[in-house]
């Protein structure tokens, strides 16, 4: 592909720029904390730890603007198919859109739907909550199990983990997604049967995964209570109504959700009704209008004051110029332990593409980073070492709440002061001098301190930005989970690639089901040495 003129800048702003380090920034510029921090809501976006200055700025907007980004942005929110490898409009902002405005597709008004849909859940789990729905021994149903994969597992299980201290006192949740046995086996020996209602979320309702452990759960409740007792304990988040009633479902208690909400984009949808469940409806949709907060400032702001635009662009300069291909989030905040995980099927399932909208390969850039993370302080004491003092910087994002939900003592100002004082050492790093004199301090002779003192070097220079919420609420964490969404679409825009589709999941499903009769029988196909070997040795193995 031809170099445009915004790459031939950016190549040429990096190489004038790159051997500048954030301690020069920060010397020549007094004020540039302040001016590069963005005040939204309860949000507050520090980005100004980040190898950048407003040359280098300038030339990352000339980009977006080459790729017409806003009008992209436009493209999404009006329901235009953006996913174009499956024809498919892109509509998850829909689902929070309480302006009262038609969103079409097709020339079909969508929101009628929507609402329909979002009414249902209200009713359904007001009904659970309140016991008017009960199980069919007239038992409050207090245990939730949601059973599904991917999107519709990481979304609600991040969520309802992350509001737990919204949940209603007599509420429990469980969530079962892995093939593995042990899944199923883990959650069905806590719960009394008369007490729990399971949530099977599966669009097509054949996702092989999923309806397995979907028929295990169907047959120790079956055991426990017999088959009329499928219809007061089992309900599904699918569009196929035949194969959901031949499992024994109502069909009043389907909840149905559509083409334009891709898996990983789906918690906002029906597939949110385990978190309404657990936190009750009101607090779903104060989580959707978090969203939809973010949704209108990604839509309505300047570039140069978008969150999500200005956190894409900086993982562009440091992905594609800087060869550095990973980036890591870390929440500090319990709650929040399993952001980085549905992130990572956020980030690295939209834009892990090595094929251009226009079906050419990519050959001359970078696309989806790895992403990585984990809940402060608990990682400083995992992968902190590699951050500080690996062979290449890691660009982080830290996420806390100024305020935490549980203020006991002093716990939370030692925790905001280490998610202060990890970002700093990151950024200002300890020179050699600095560790000699150190060293010195202590008592330590020369011999000493020549052994050692390479080792107690920080290169710092390692960039990041910091995101201040006020509190963790179903708000500001609505807010937290969209801003990702555009940043990751933002992403794709600027590397030319369907953000929408999944293709590299297929391949190894399709295998999987060739695979396993040869498991369940004599038969032997036809694969490389290596996989007919094994397929041979775990039979041995399983007698």
């Amino acid at each position: 592909m031809p170099v445009s003129l915004a790459v031939a800048k950016l190549m040429e702003e990096y190489n004038r720029f790159s051997s500048t380090t954030l301690n020069e920034l920060f010397d020549k510029d007094e004020k540039r904390a302040e001016k590069y921090t963005i005040e939204f809501s309860d949000l507050m976006y520090d980005y100004s730890k980040n190898r950048f200055d407003d040359k280098v700025l300038d030339a990352l907007f000339d980009l977006a603007e080459e790729h017409n980004l806003k009008a992209r942005i436009n493209d999404m929110f009006e329901g235009k198919k953006i996913n174009v490898s499956e024809n498919r409009a892109v509509l998850h902002t829909a689902l929070r859109n309480f302006s009262g405005e038609s969103v079409y597709v097709d020339g079909k008004d969508v929101m009628p739907d929507i609402l329909r849909v979002q009414e249902k859940m209200k009713v359904f789990s007001d009904a659970v909550r309140s016991g008017e729905f009960r199980g069919a021994t007239g038992k409050k149903l207090t245990n939730i199990v949601n059973i599904g994969i991917g999107g519709s597992d990481l979304g609600p299980y991040m969520v309802t983990t992350a509001l737990r201290k919204y949940w209603a006192d007599d509420i429990e949740c469980y969530f079962i997604s892995n093939i593995d046995g042990t899944a199923c086996a883990e959650v069905l020996k806590r719960i009394n049967p008369e007490e729990t209602l399971f949530i099977v979320a599966s669009k097509t309702f054949t996702t092989i995964e999923t309806l397995t452990n979907a028929r295990t759960c169907r047959e120790w409740l079956v055991k426990a209570l017999g088959e009329d007792a499928v219809k007061n304990h089992f309900v599904a988040l699918s569009t196929n109504a035949k194969e959901v009633e031949k499992f024994g479902i109502d069909i009043n208690n389907m909840f149905e959700f559509w083409d334009f909400v891709g898996g990983r984009y789906s918690l906002w949808s029906a597939i949110g009704l385990s978190i309404a469940l657990a936190v009750g409806y009101d607090n779903f949709i104060e989580l959707l209008k978090g969203a939809e907060a973010m949704d209108i400032h990604f839509r309505n702001a300047p570039l140069r004051e978008n969150i999500p635009v200005i956190m894409a662009l900086l993982g562009i300069w440091y992905n594609d110029y800087y060869n550095l291909h990973r980036y890591a989030v870390i929440p500090y905040n319990q709650y929040m332990k399993f952001l980085p995980s549905y992130l990572q099927q956020l980030d690295m399932e939209s834009n892990g593409k090595s094929v251009r909208l226009d079906n050419k390969k990519i050959t001359d850039y970078a696309t989806g980073p790895v992403l990585f993370g984990g809940a402060g302080t608990d990682v400083q004491h995992s992968f902190f070492q590699l951050l500080h003092q690996g062979t290449a910087a890691v660009p982080v994002d830290f996420i806390i709440p100024a305020i935490s939900q549980n203020e006991t003592g002093k716990h939370h100002l030692i925790l905001l002061a280490n998610v202060l004082a990890q970002a700093e050492a990151l950024m200002k790093g300890k020179t050699l001098e600095e560790v000699e004199a150190e060293l010195r301090a202590s008592g330590k002779n020369e011999e000493e301190i020549e052994k050692i003192k390479y080792n107690k070097v920080f290169e710092g220079n390692r960039p990041s930005n910091m995101f201040i919420i006020k509190k963790l609420t179903p708000f500001t964490l609505g807010m937290l989970i969209a801003m990702y969404e555009h940043k990751v679409y933002t992403q794709g825009v600027i590397w030319e690639i369907d953000s929408f589709d999944q293709w590299g999941v297929e391949l190894g499903k399709q295998l999987a089901l060739k695979i396993l009769p040869e498991l369940e029988s004599d038969e032997l196909k036809k694969h490389d040495g290596s996989t007919e070997n094994l397929i041979k040795r775990i039979k041995q193995i399983r007698g």
